[in-house]
């Protein structure tokens, strides 16, 4: 059972978030796999809607649409709120820091006061609507069956030097054998400590996705499991052991996330850290490919209307595709960034606009910490950027390298197992936030997430 059949199961008895006549309430998705900029985007998202100076690009903005803007208590019981306040302290701190990134799903409940529009303003009072922030992360939505999982999990981990402790440990497992605790768990172990170096080595096909989180089920039968190959077992083997609990996941984490959350989607980002790929390699971008490829099978594009919303039938009708992190990069490779999501995520595109969703890529950067400069080289121009080290808090300019314009190319050496790119070097900055002085009525700088919001929500707005 794939997750898009299930998403299409529980998004048809999803309940409405508001009734017919009362505020609407608009559900925006941001997702991306780890380490993608999910946190630094929604904090600097409400801290510039909160103060709309850099936000010339949102219309309602720009033409004083939007009377005021405000938090709500967060509306859902069971979700953690979005902790906007503490991660917006990380950014303007003495010492700073970039924000933890989110161990859970999380929300927030941004409310916009609207002024009347049309013939009849004047007659008319200002209108409210509400925005939910759901942040959650991409890798839940890479689960598909045990035998499927297992396959995909393990033809991506027998190239990576970060699973050797996990494959030395499951040539020993016989999966025909009886089932026992003590190689389960050690088994398991092994898996969560290959997934946790795979993604600090930049890959990005993690799953099952609760094993990066290690949170409070950590331990249990539902994450003691792990990918085995596939032979003839029977009743109380350890094969079959593996592929119930694995079904059991599915069935206590997986699928209420679908049936309380995803189903329930209006709208939705993804955001690609496709320079970090970029840097480590042909092989990271393949494995990107993958999982972005898996991560929009689950998505349920098409048109919005009254009558979807009164069945209950729920559609993202807008998704946008945003590769992270372009401050590390001179304007000038801006649209080749751009060309690059684009390339990477247009099977996924074209089939959501099939089934009428509106879809766009673009490059932004939720939270602009590098500053732009021109370098030299053997008496060459380089156009490059300036930002904080990491460690040592010393500024210092940065040329990434040659940033490849041909994103066929690209595609082409990543799907053709190349071990490296044919020409040139790419390296991406692993910068600190730059300090932060606000003029009142600022927000954060960035580079177009004011096109994003736009994209996003500003025909609602």
């Amino acid at each position: 059972m794939v997750l898009s059949a299930l998403s299409n199961r529980v998004g048809g008895a999803a309940g409405a978030v508001t009734g017919l006549f009362a505020d609407p309430v608009v559900r925006l998705g941001v997702t991306g796999l780890s380490r993608a900029g999910k946190t630094v985007f929604i904090t600097s998202l409400v801290a510039n809607l909160f103060h709309s100076g850099r936000m010339s690009q949102l219309r309602s903005a720009a033409t004083v649409q939007i009377q005021s803007t405000f938090l709500q208590p967060q509306p859902d019981d069971t979700v953690a709120r979005f902790e906007y306040e503490r991660n917006l302290d990380a950014l303007l701190a003495a010492i700073l820091s970039w924000p933890d990134g989110a161990k859970t799903i999380s929300q927030l409940r941004w409310s916009f006061r609207l002024a009347p529009s049309g013939m009849l303003s004047a007659l008319s009072l200002p209108r409210m609507l509400h925005l939910d922030i759901v942040d959650y992360l991409g890798e839940w939505l890479l689960d598909l069956s045990y035998e499927q999982w297992a396959a995909a999990a393990l033809a991506s981990a027998e190239k990576r030097r970060e699973a050797r402790a996990f494959y030395a440990l499951l040539s020993g497992v016989d999966g025909s054998a009886p089932f026992d605790d003590v190689t389960a768990s050690g088994l398991a172990v092994a898996y969560a400590g290959y997934l946790q170096q795979a993604r600090w080595a930049g890959f990005s096909n993690l799953t099952p996705s609760q094993f990066l989180l290690l949170g409070e089920l950590a331990g249990s039968p539902v994450l003691t499991f792990a990918p085995l190959l596939i032979g003839e077992a029977g009743k109380g083997s350890f094969q079959a052991e593996m592929k119930r609990r694995f079904e059991a996941y599915k069935s206590k984490i997986v699928k209420p996330f679908f049936r309380d959350h995803f189903a329930k989607l209006d709208r939705q980002i993804v955001l690609v850290d496709l320079l970090k790929s970029l840097a480590d390699g042909p092989d990271a971008v393949a494995d990107m490919e993958r999982a972005m490829g898996a991560v929009l099978v689950a998505f349920r594009p098409g048109r919005r209307g009254f009558l979807k919303e009164v069945l209950r039938r729920k559609r993202i009708d807008r998704i946008l595709f945003a590769a992270s992190k372009a401050d590390h990069l001179h304007h000038l490779h801006h649209p080749a960034l751009t060309a690059m999501v684009e390339a990477l995520t247009q099977s996924a595109r074209d089939k959501a606009r099939f089934r009428g969703a509106l879809t766009a890529a673009m490059s932004i950067a939720a939270l602009r910490s590098t500053a732009e400069m021109d370098l030299s080289s053997d008496g060459r121009a380089l156009p490059g950027v300036k930002g904080l080290e990491k460690f040592g808090g010393k500024t210092v300019g940065f040329y990434p390298g040659e940033f490849p314009n041909s994103s066929a190319s690209v595609l082409y050496q990543a799907r053709s197992d190349s071990l490296d790119w044919d020409s040139g070097l790419f390296a991406d900055q692993n910068s600190a936030p730059s300090q932060l002085s606000l003029a009142p009525g600022v927000g954060p700088p960035h580079i177009r997430l004011d096109k994003a919001v736009e994209f996003l929500i500003g025909d609602l707005l």
